[in-house]
């Protein structure tokens, strides 16, 4: 070859490659996971909770940003608003997979929306991993293959809920289980619903005499009937599920018509959002009881992976710079963000590394290869999840909630005793407004 030809070769060569090292180098700099996160930040969902798990849930994403992504991946969120309406929840899960092209959907804080979006998506062969709504109805013989909830079942609020009254009824009550009058309310969502069958199961098995059992719908502007007919059942304690405003426009009409009880187990939900109860209940929210997966800034420390000390604290000063001055750092912001990160530090890193991507079917493996004891999450309990035969396919099976009771502005976990800070004030001291005594 003469030098001429070689050196018109040799040319071309160069300027190939100049033309394809800038595309390799771009390929390999935007390699990325789409993440679309849906939550409630407008309508009566939002002031409920789904606003402050959208924060929670925010941190963290922010957080892997700021320290580069995952295993190479930037983390590219892209959020929407589900309004608090399921038809604009599943609207923009697609919109969201067929149009943005995200590679999953995370979040979700309704299961009246997470029912038919869980379907939806499994249609769609997306992974959807679900911070929040509690509902089994959501996976409950469903068999769903990519639909992961790391939360708490439903049903399991009201066992423990009537567990832990059973508990205290010689002792606080001075009675037995079986002579112990508890009336059971809910929003009839399927959340409401749910949990009030884990409460009549619960109530049967410890024999406690079930006064009243009544759902209502939480768009309702009146429940002074519903308050007449808990009068009249004369309950020791009232197991309620409810959202907010519901929550609040029962308690004012309860003020109002004088209904007396010995204690009001709130069951998640708007019970969890501390300064929208003290705001519109003012001192009556003293002693109140919430049921939800445990706050992570209440968990023993002990009981966690020290790994996790420091996110637990970071999550915390974030919140506090996005709302600052709140009385209670909601047990919401905790869950979503506990989550989050368990997703993006557990699941995704080994679907990359494990099985070679970031598509529906690596990050569904990954997650059926994840095993964490007791103390793994911030929430302080451990990882594992139904396989698709099971009839909770999808579900963290080691997944638990507690108990807390808000006194003097300050949240106690009071049940199970492995995680209690106080005993429990039962039953309402004498001189509260809803005081029997």
């Amino acid at each position: 070859m003469s030098m001429s030809k070689f050196t018109g070769f040799l040319g071309a060569g160069i300027v190939t490659l100049s033309l394809l090292v800038p595309s390799v180098v771009a390929q390999a700099q935007e390699k990325k996971i789409r993440i679309g996160v849906v939550y409630d930040l407008t309508g009566p969902l939002a002031g409920g909770g789904s606003e402050l798990q959208y924060l929670g849930a925010k941190i963290v994403l922010d957080h892997f940003i700021r320290n580069g992504g995952v295993e190479g991946y930037q983390i590219e969120p892209l959020y929407a608003d589900a309004q608090s309406k399921p038809d604009v929840a599943i609207n923009e899960a697609v919109r969201l997979v067929e149009q943005e092209r995200v590679d999953m959907l995370l979040g979700f804080y309704s299961s009246a929306q997470c029912v038919p979006v869980a379907a939806r998506v499994e249609q769609l062969k997306k992974f959807m991993w679900i911070t929040t709504c509690i509902s089994s109805a959501v996976l409950e013989n469903r068999h769903l293959k990519y639909v992961f909830r790391p939360q708490v079942s439903g049903q399991l609020y009201g066992r423990t809920a009537t567990d832990f009254i059973a508990n205290y009824a010689r002792e606080k009550f001075g009675k037995e289980p079986k002579d112990l009058r508890v009336a059971i309310i809910h929003e009839d969502g399927a959340y409401g619903v749910d949990v009030s069958k884990g409460d009549e199961a619960g109530a049967k098995k410890h024999n406690f005499v079930l006064t009243m059992k009544e759902g209502y719908s939480i768009t309702t502007p009146d429940l002074s009937a519903l308050v007449t007919k808990l009068k009249r059942a004369r309950p020791d304690v009232v197991f309620h599920t409810g959202y907010n405003p519901d929550i609040t426009l029962l308690l004012r009409q309860a003020r109002e018509q004088g209904l007396k009880f010995g204690a009001l187990i709130g069951q998640g939900a708007g019970y969890g959002v501390y300064d929208k109860l003290k705001e519109s209940l003012g001192r009556d929210a003293n002693y109140l009881f919430n049921i939800d997966p445990i706050s992570i800034w209440l968990a023993n420390e002990k009981t966690l992976d020290p790994k996790l000390l420091p996110l637990v604290r970071m999550v915390g000063e974030e919140f506090d710079k996005i709302r600052p001055g709140a009385a209670v750092r909601s047990a919401h912001v905790g869950t979503s963000a506990s989550t989050t990160y368990l997703f993006l530090s557990e699941v995704l890193p080994r679907a990359i590394r494990k099985y070679g991507g970031i598509d529906s079917e690596s990050l569904r493996r990954a997650a059926l290869d994840l095993e964490l004891p007791e103390g793994g999450t911030m929430q302080a309990f451990g990882v594992k999840f139904e396989p698709a035969e099971s009839t909770l396919a999808g579900q963290n099976q080691r997944a638990f909630p507690v108990i807390t009771q808000y006194v003097d502005d300050k949240a106690y976990v009071v049940w199970p005793k492995s995680q209690q800070q106080r005993e429990p004030v039962l039953p309402l001291p004498a001189g509260m407004t809803y005081s029997y005594r």
